[in-house]
């Protein structure tokens, strides 16, 4: 039997159809830009401290009720702590001057008993001044981001296992209805435990349907335009719909006017249904070969060719090659069971978990990062672009581990640096951020292909279903990570910088993949796949050498 994409030679790469179905696949992407990172929004805290209710006091009182405290260097009211307000109110009634006929710092504090006061001077509302997420219950506000990335974490789990069972196309737009219909939702939570529920849901669906778009692409598309669709289409799909999350925001400033904007955007994916098909690989391995032939023939006559009459000849012989073995069936064990292998597969799992803390981290970092939060998530969200075309170039020409090291050096370089910035150069504070961002961006495109090139063809779905999962890991705890930059400013960017450099190093004992076929078996893989570290050189009489590589 002929080989699938010479089989389907005949329609030409890039005709009518496969015009079609590789813009609208990544527009179906671009819901997850502006979906995956609206947490950025909804979840800002903004500027707040007691509230004072309206009760009898001077203005002088009422201006020095709220203590003041030092941040970052900075005098800033207090946010979770008031004088007590009886006290106050009698001082008051009794004439005393604030400051100067009463040493405040004597007086007694209470929590803020009677609720807080937002400043409305950036968003109208969040889910932080909706649920009160702050003070005794600030650990609410990451741990809302964390569970939506859950979410995401258990969508990397039955994503794949969905599509093989149902179907690619069947499983993208159930999840994008599911995304749709649970961002809706959250608008009418009575309560944060509800929230938090549908947020997990939401982020399930946010992450299937990536998933199912990628594999339906990688899937359909032949030759060089399945590379181009699987490492610049689905990229920028997701950047161009993260960069409209800002021009949202900005203009839906309350959190359920944002809900809204995005859940009813997905409504115009609807029409899609009826113009892309089904993976034609995937009906071919559920034996439904006419339906497989007639998406073709309507394919062959959109970009106006004509289809042989026999279009896949000896189907049982392809059925048979995509048939596995029981004896031969491999399983997540494998990635641990030799030294080589092993070794391999932690050393990758920890440049994923940094990379894609880094990338969130800075992500959701933008509402911290300048006076206008909706300008630094659109610099944020822009800066992917060019990271992007930069990876897919460093892919065509480079080697894949000195560029996986130079990004992370770079990205853990420019965070170091960010705290040595003074104050008054807070540009080159944004400029450095942005710098890390685009390596980050970088690293996660690389990391992609080069993960898929390590692997032999028996392991390779499973090792980078693997290495993705886990990385997630790493994006359920960055938000806590963030946290931290309230007690100290430049700890995120220390720890994120210091994981960079590390990873950097790591990647040091990683083989080569560049210019190198795939290879197809584990044994294979570690005849030609060695890892040592470049600065080893391999010397015929050398035991140091040999005893190294017996090792492994």
């Amino acid at each position: 039997m002929k080989d699938y994409d010479e089989t389907i030679s005949f329609l030409g790469q890039w005709g009518r159809f496969q015009q079609i179905v590789f813009f609208l696949l990544c527009a179906s992407i671009m819901p997850n830009g502006f979906g995956a990172l609206s947490v950025v929004f909804l979840t800002a805290v903004p500027s707040h401290h007691c509230l004072v209710p309206e009760v009898n006091l001077t203005q002088d009182w009422r201006n020095a009720i709220i203590p003041r405290e030092v941040v970052n260097g900075k005098q800033e009211l207090s946010r979770c702590s008031r004088y007590r307000l009886d006290v106050v109110r009698n001082l008051s009634a009794q004439g005393f001057i604030p400051g100067r006929d009463v040493n405040l710092t004597d007086l007694e504090q209470e929590g803020c008993v009677d609720g807080w006061s937002y400043s409305k001077d950036i968003y109208e509302s969040t889910i932080v001044t909706e649920f009160d997420l702050v003070c005794g219950d600030q650990w609410k506000q990451p741990f809302t981001t964390t569970i939506f990335y859950l979410g995401f974490l258990a969508g990397s789990f039955f994503s794949g296992q969905l599509s093989d069972r149902f179907g690619r196309k069947p499983v993208l737009f159930i999840t994008m209805a599911l995304q749709t219909i649970f961002t809706f939702s959250e608008m009418f939570s009575p309560s944060w435990t509800v929230f938090s529920i549908l947020i997990f849901f939401n982020g399930l669906g946010h992450n299937s349907n990536y998933v199912s778009g990628f594999v339906l692409g990688a899937e359909i598309l032949t030759g060089k335009v399945r590379v181009l669709f699987s490492t610049m289409g689905v990229c920028l799909g997701f950047a161009i719909g993260y960069m409209l999350l800002p021009l949202f925001a900005y203009f839906l400033k309350d959190w359920k006017s944002l809900l809204l904007g995005v859940s009813l955007s997905g409504l115009l994916y609807i029409p899609f249904w009826w113009f892309i098909p089904e993976s034609l690989r995937w009906l071919l391995s559920q034996g439904r070969v006419e339906e497989a032939e007639a998406i073709v023939r309507k394919a062959a006559k959109m970009n106006k060719v004509e289809a042989p009459q026999v279009i896949f000849e000896d189907y049982s012989a392809y059925a048979d090659e995509t048939k596995t073995d029981p004896k031969n069936h491999h399983n997540i064990f494998d990635l641990l069971r030799t030294r080589n292998i092993r070794n391999m597969t932690l050393i990758l799992c920890l440049v994923w978990v940094t990379i894609n803390a880094g990338y969130y981290g800075l992500s959701l970092n933008t509402s911290r990062l300048h006076a206008d939060p909706y300008i630094s998530c659109f610099l944020s969200a822009a800066v992917e672009v060019p990271a992007y075309v930069s990876s897919w170039l460093s892919l065509r020409y480079l080697p894949r581990r000195l560029s996986v090291i130079c990004t992370m050096l770079m990205a853990g370089m420019s965070l170091y640096f960010i705290q040595l910035v003074p104050q008054s150069l807070s540009e080159l504070a944004v400029a450095l951020e942005m710098l890390g961002k685009y390596s980050l961006t970088t690293g996660i495109a690389l990391m992609y292909a080069y993960t898929a090139e390590l692997y032999p063809t028996v392991l390779r779905n499973t090792a980078t279903g693997t290495c993705t999962t886990v990385s997630r890991v790493g994006t359920c705890v960055v938000p806590f990570v963030l946290l931290l930059g309230d007690y100290f400013r430049y700890m995120p960017y220390i720890i994120l910088g210091s994981l960079s450099v590390v990873s950097a190093f790591a990647t040091l004992f990683l083989p080569e993949s560049f210019g190198r076929p795939l290879p197809q078996t584990i044994q294979e893989m570690q005849r030609r796949q060695r890892m040592r570290c470049p600065f080893i050189t391999r010397k015929e009489n050398s035991k140091s050498t040999v005893l190294f590589e017996s090792q492994l």
